[in-house]
């Protein structure tokens, strides 16, 4: 009973509102719903704008995050290569060292090996100069003229022990050096005299006081001499 006293009420109250009235009415709730519209996008485009900053947000902080990563990666690129131009210069000094090493090395084998080419090449130059004295008195002794025939056995005696001496050392590389009628030699003759002789060209030896003796290519006693003038 109460509800249809309600319907009634409602409905007399309708067919009071004027045309006007409803119009009015119609354009509230339009504008209503158009606020609500523009709220509606206002939020949504506020909830746009929030998820693109968290988005730039999170690529700055990867930008961040990855120019942190390439910055340490730069640095212990740098330290590598520091690193390697240290290896590097250790290893170009070792290097040298080596070089250096195998050049005195090098040397001191060519050293010793010529020292001991020339010790067996001249191995007999002190016996040579120790012989020299007794040569020169086997010659000396040879230039004195026999008067019996005692004296000429000794002298004869004499000549095959002094041939048969110059015969070993000829063996050992010993030779006389030349000297008489050869142009002077200062690396093989000895001048003790100028005179001048007609027979003989300027600078010659023209006599030989003392024979000279050479081991191989080594003088072991130059020739004493007179050099014409």
């Amino acid at each position: 009973m109460e509800r249809e006293q309600n319907a009634s009420q409602e409905q007399a109250t309708y067919e009071q509102v004027s045309p006007a009235e409803n119009v009015e009415q119609q354009e509230e709730i339009k504008e209503h719903e158009e606020n609500e519209h523009q709220e509606k996008n206002m939020l949504e485009e506020q909830e746009k704008n929030r998820e693109e900053n968290e988005r730039h947000d999170v690529q700055e902080d990867e930008i961040e995050e990855q120019e942190k990563v390439q910055e340490e990666q730069n640095e212990e690129l740098a330290a590598a290569n520091a690193k390697i131009a240290e290896l590097e210069a250790k290893i170009k000094e070792m290097e040298n060292r080596y070089l250096r090493l195998y050049a005195d090395f090098e040397n001191f084998r060519r050293r010793t090996r010529q020292e001991m080419e020339a010790a067996e090449k001249y191995r007999a130059q002190s016996l040579v100069s120790d012989l020299l004295p007794a040569l020169d008195n086997f010659e000396r002794a040879l230039k004195i003229k026999a008067e019996d025939e005692q004296a000429k056995s000794i002298l004869q005696g004499m000549e095959m022990v002094y041939r048969s001496v110059l015969d070993a050392l000829k063996k050992e590389g010993v030779e006389a050096i030349e000297a008489v009628g050869k142009p002077f030699d200062p690396h093989l003759h000895q001048a003790v005299m100028q005179v001048e002789d007609s027979n003989y060209e300027p600078n010659t030896v023209v006599e030989e006081l003392q024979k000279g003796y050479k081991l191989k290519d080594r003088v072991i006693r130059p020739a004493m001499v007179k050099v014409s003038q």
